[in-house]
């Protein structure tokens, strides 16, 4: 599961402290040694990317890579998104981009065009974080066994700060037409966690123009989150009666986190959890429990990953093909990448050691301080996510919502895309809004690109999810009467 937190989130990224440090006194565009001409086996399109690296310490030569692809359409007009995967350690370009919502998706030997990718609403940049991850390196490798939450606080250091927190203005220097524009974060899983981090630095320097922040299948409270497991696993019939009630009064599924992180599991919990594992079996994905695996690599380092699926159209073993993909030369060659210290491109690191005990921090009370201050959040599940379920996910935001004092101005009903229910939504003071994606998995935009798609433009937008496309009589004419007996 793709849950860590990634400090240079949290401090690293931004120029907290002064200004100036955004600012350069020659702006000039230095992107076009960036610039890609053409991936190998990719389709014709209109529209540039742009893929290199970002310094974040000269020093020690720590440096993050990206990719960049500009809107498909009037470029100039859309906003900018930050894409952000969760971890621990894993690749925003290898999942994000390639099997999730970007132009293309790998196919053998040549890359498939995205009808769904999300930059025909945005100009999508995507960064591979920490260094470690994917194509991002640091040559001191003492770095990958001190990423965890304690370096948080030695960013309040200005010589820190320099050497660290230019990720973004890194960015922006080679991309300053960006630098007004209209800023979105968005990211899944763990992004639960350095998103809303991220977010509040930006409010607290107003360097950036952020607007809104929108988290799918977030971590945000570890007890709630993870014990929710349970019931979704016994409402979708994957686990017994019997099993479930041990998790109820025996041993709960956060217990068993504590204690798996420990190293020490106890003979009871250990016992519960066996059981529930049998009974799930090997071949469920517990990240889209309705859907096939990729039995080619089910029991690869990459399985937990496997959350790829669409039920007619996806290809389950994009992440293989991906692995595939990003590990030709050619292909390293047309992105300007580079393998240091490592043999391969990899989905998750397997460099970096965390310091898990960060999934414990709640992050919830963030979300409420953006919301406060007139950032627009939105949570949404994939409501086929045995993960980080949306039970526990929508208790969280309802709750949030009550703290903050927030009325409910859109009540929970369902949302379209076209004539299909795509989900459930709700909305409170117009600023925190929940919503569920029908049918997807821990990944949303991979396994229903279409209906995340409506989600995430119209989050764009600042408009309401579609509601009300079928009215009663247009109900009746297609039999979509559904009678409660």
């Amino acid at each position: 599961m793709h849950l860590q937190l990634v400090p240079w989130l949290t401090a690293a990224t931004l120029c907290v402290t002064l200004s100036r440090m955004c600012s350069s006194s020659t702006l000039s565009t230095i992107s076009d040694a960036d610039k890609i001409a053409s991936l190998p086996g990719q389709p014709k399109v209109s529209f540039s990317q742009y893929a290199g690296y970002i310094t974040v310490d000269e020093k020690q030569q720590r440096a993050l890579f990206y990719y960049f692809t500009e809107a498909e359409a009037d470029p100039a007009l859309k906003p900018l998104v930050l894409w952000l995967n969760g971890g621990p350690g894993c690749s925003s370009v290898g999942v994000g981009a390639f099997s999730e919502h970007g132009p293309f998706k790998p196919s053998g030997d040549v890359l498939l065009k995205n009808d769904y990718s999300w930059n025909k609403e945005a100009n999508m940049l995507y960064i591979e974080s920490p260094a470690g991850v994917g194509f991002s390196y640091s040559v001191n490798n003492s770095f990958y066994n001190s990423v965890d939450d304690k370096m948080t606080g030695s960013f309040s250091s200005q010589i820190t700060i320099k050497r660290q927190s230019r990720i973004l203005c890194n960015w922006f220097e080679k991309f300053p037409q960006y630098r007004e524009r209209d800023l979105f974060i968005t990211g899944e899983s763990y992004a639960g966690h350095y998103v809303p981090q991220l977010a509040k630095l930006i409010v607290q320097s107003k360097l950036f123009n952020l607007k809104g922040i929108a988290i799918g299948n977030p971590l945000l409270e570890f007890d709630t989150d993870i014990n929710s497991r349970a019931e979704f696993l016994w409402s979708h019939g994957l686990i017994s009666d019997a099993t479930y009630e041990s998790f109820n009064t025996i041993c709960n599924f956060s217990k068993i986190q504590r204690q798996r992180r420990s190293g020490a599991l106890t003979p009871v919990c250990s016992h519960v959890f066996t059981e529930a594992l049998r009974e799930i079996s090997k071949f469920v994905d517990g990240y889209d429990v309705t859907l096939d695996v990729c039995l080619s690599t089910v029991f690869s380092q990459s399985a937990v990953l496997n959350k790829l699926q669409e039920t007619q159209k996806i290809d389950v073993c994009v992440q293989e093909e991906t692995y595939k993909y990003l590990n030709r030369k050619e292909v390293q060659e047309a992105l300007h990448a580079r393998l240091i210290g490592i043999s391969a491109w990899t989905t998750c690191s397997s460099v970096l050691k965390y310091e898990m005990q960060n999934l414990e921090i709640p992050t919830v009370s963030i979300l409420g301080e953006l919301a406060k201050s007139g950032i627009h959040v939105l949570v949404y599940s994939g409501d086929q996510d045995a993960a980080i379920p949306l039970l526990g996910t929508r208790t969280i935001v309802n709750n949030l919502a009550k703290q903050l004092g927030l009325n409910t101005t859109v009540p929970y009903r369902v949302w379209f895309k076209e004539r299909q229910v795509a989900g459930w939504t709700q909305v409170y003071g117009d600023i925190l809004s929940f919503a569920t994606i029908r049918g997807a998995s821990h990944e949303a935009p991979f396994s229903q690109p279409e209906r995340s798609l409506v989600l995430f433009s119209s989050f764009l937008g600042g408009r309401p999810l579609p509601g009300g496309l079928l009215s009663e009589s247009a109900a009746e004419s297609n039999d979509i009467n559904i009678k409660w007996s």
